[in-house]
């Protein structure tokens, strides 16, 4: 596979501070928004039927979506879409009641293709195992990263990138109206596996490889901004294929979408706030 070629940045011309700038003020933005999201609502997202309980309902109809709402509207609908196929349609309701649901569908001369329900119980349970899996992720990261270069600002540098490439993505579910759920958690975990690995590429070529920092830097750059750039792409080419519009696939469309947002916020993250980090390091810091 042919490499993105990369041109070489002038950070000399820009001080640590104004390198950390940018990224540190997105990141004070999306846990003001994840914040917000928590007073508001007690969670930091919105969470689907997955955490919450509920049920899917998959059918096929001509009516509209406004149609559809009214003929539910009793039992309330928190997400509806259609799935691509013809006129197949998704809604998502927190309600569990199989009968009323069954019925109501039946009533509106709806053809149901699939039924999945949630209990409540089932659903809390999953988001607390959800929740305690992508901590254990973090901090088994945080650890691995601490016994790899044994120095504080280096691991401080990787740890703080890839809390930052998680509350953005965070904040922008909220702002897309993107639920929480086994999909988009399965993305934050790819997401901070992503982070280390760039992060740690960028470490080991300034701190354990021959050259000046600027030419170690622009190495790991030639490989790592290749690299995300590949994955940004084919990730947005799954949102559009997997899309309503097109397809119609549920969950892959918010997956990929995640992804980007993680990825996108990670070559931020790692090409100005971690080399600011490990400039300070090499220059002005421990390591002088």
């Amino acid at each position: 596979m042919a490499r993105i070629d990369v041109e070489e940045l002038p950070y000399e011309e820009y001080s640590n501070r104004q390198l950390a700038t940018i990224p540190l003020a997105v990141l004070s933005i999306a846990l003001l928004v994840v914040l917000g999201a928590w007073l508001l609502t007690g969670t930091p997202v919105s969470l689907g039927i997955d955490f919450t309980g509920g049920t899917e309902l998959e059918f096929e109809t001509t009516d509209s979506a406004a149609e559809i709402r009214s003929n539910f509207e009793a039992i309330g609908v928190d997400s509806l879409r259609t799935t691509g196929t013809g006129n197949t349609w998704l809604l998502e309701t927190q309600s569990t009641d199989d009968q009323q649901l069954r019925a109501t569908a039946r009533e509106a001369g709806y053809e149901i293709e699939r039924f999945n329900s949630r209990a409540a119980a089932f659903g809390g349970e999953t988001q607390v195992q959800a929740l305690l899996g992508v901590g254990l992720a973090f901090l088994g990261m945080s650890v691995l990263v601490a016994l790899m270069f044994r120095t504080l600002i280096p691991s401080v540098a990787v740890v703080v990138s890839a809390f930052s490439d998680m509350v953005i993505p965070l904040a922008l579910m909220n702002l897309f109206g993107i639920d929480l759920s086994l999909g988009t958690v399965a993305a934050l975990l790819m997401i901070i596996g992503y982070s280390v690995d760039s992060d740690i590429l960028l470490n080991n070529h300034i701190l354990k490889r021959h050259g000046g920092f600027y030419e170690s830097s622009f190495r790991a750059m030639r490989t790592g901004v290749s690299m995300t750039l590949t994955s940004i792409a084919a990730m947005t080419t799954m949102f559009v294929v997997s899309s309503p519009w097109v397809l119609g696939i549920p969950l892959l469309p918010d997956v990929a979408l995640v992804l980007v947002f993680g990825l996108s916020a990670d070559l931020m993250n790692t090409y100005l706030l971690n080399m600011s980090l490990l400039r300070w390091y090499k220059y002005e810091g421990i390591a002088r």
